[in-house]
């Protein structure tokens, strides 16, 4: 995950199929995302779409190995 998109955790997933799923669009506020997967349904109620929480990974320290 590159620096920008750890700024932003919260995405909005569209469910494709059996384990798949395309990212939409991410936010730094859940509520903005609610808003946002909230109007798409209403745009098209047929395409589940979902909030996820994306959190940064913390890079693995050195172990002098």
């Amino acid at each position: 995950m590159i620096y920008r998109d750890s700024l932003s955790p919260w995405c909005v997933i569209q469910h494709l199929s059996k384990l798949q799923y395309a990212l939409i669009v991410r936010f730094r506020k859940r509520n903005d995302a609610e808003d946002y997967a909230r109007a798409l349904r209403r745009i098209n109620p047929a395409i589940v779409y979902e909030i996820v929480f994306d959190p940064p990974i913390a890079p693995a320290k050195n172990s002098g190995f």
